[in-house]
């Protein structure tokens, strides 16, 4: 039975269990819940912290887990990252009084407050800048005014709390993170694994992409099939009105509607756009 790390709360949480369930897979029904079996499916959940995913992973404990890219770099396991998941993104940034620090060679001898100071190290000895990393557990944005820190590296989504906090960030970005998909090095998991892979796939294209119909005259199809080559070739199909044939393919979300004005434009009608919950290609 493949044994699955699932972050138990925060950011990952929510999104990491969604996905599971489009792949098929039954999930929790309440935070308290620590662990839960999936007969049918052959798997086996543990909801964990999500800092502590990566080195269960590592060690051989559970076969595979979801985590953020940024925790499994900081946790220094020897966990492979096998795919990124599409959600939870973040930017790491360095930040500092607004208008004091432009570049990172300032930060040569200046004390750095960070929850991740693994990522942090690794990052400034790339560089070969000797600064004091100071290890936070969170609210980093305070360390500069309680004089425990002279910067800080952290998340950025908006950078309303830096400004609220008179911070600016600068130089350029320490690491750009997402949920990833881990597992240990070298491990073979068997089938069940595999299974597990090509649903989370499935549901990742189907999240990508969504199925365009419309109608088109036959003199026009080889334009607007140009536009909707499809993954292997659309769908052509006669019509009962004469010289006109229903086309069905699967195109990019992103940009969509943009198709659907070019198709409009040399003279498909009826076009019609559907979520896809799931596939195999």
């Amino acid at each position: 039975m493949l044994r699955i790390a699932v972050p138990n709360k925060g950011a990952l949480s929510e999104a990491a269990s969604e996905i599971l369930k489009e792949s098929g897979y039954r999930q929790r029904s309440g935070a308290k819940e620590l662990a839960l079996v999936d007969i049918d499916n052959g798997v086996e959940f543990f909801y964990l912290r999500p800092r502590d995913i990566a080195l269960y992973v590592a060690d051989g404990t559970l076969d595979v887990g979801i985590t953020g890219r940024d925790l499994l770099q900081d946790s220094g396991a020897k966990a492979d990252e096998v795919r990124n998941l599409g959600f939870g993104r973040s930017k790491f940034h360095f930040a500092g009084p607004a208008g004091k620090y432009t570049d990172l060679a300032e930060l040569e001898g200046k004390r750095i407050a960070t929850s991740y100071v693994g990522v942090v190290e690794k990052f400034l000895a790339a560089r070969g800048i000797n600064a004091t990393v100071v290890h936070l557990d969170g609210a980093v944005e305070t360390s500069i005014q309680l004089g425990v820190a002279d910067v800080i590296a952290d998340v950025v989504e908006t950078g309303s709390t830096l400004r609220a906090a008179g911070l600016a960030t600068f130089g350029e970005v320490i690491l750009e993170s997402e949920a990833v998909l881990i597992t240990r090095e070298g491990a073979d998991h068997g089938d069940d694994y595999e299974v597990f892979l090509r649903r989370l796939e499935g549901v990742l294209v189907a999240r990508s992409y969504v199925m365009m119909d419309y109608d088109i005259r036959a003199d026009q199809v080889a334009a607007a099939t140009a536009l909707t080559p499809g993954l292997e070739s659309p769908t052509v199909s006669p019509l009962h009105r004469e010289g006109w044939v229903a086309v069905r393919a699967m195109v990019p979300r992103k940009g969509a509607q943009r198709l659907m004005d070019e198709l409009y434009g040399i003279g498909a009608r009826a076009i019609l756009t559907t979520d896809i919950h799931a596939c195999r290609l």
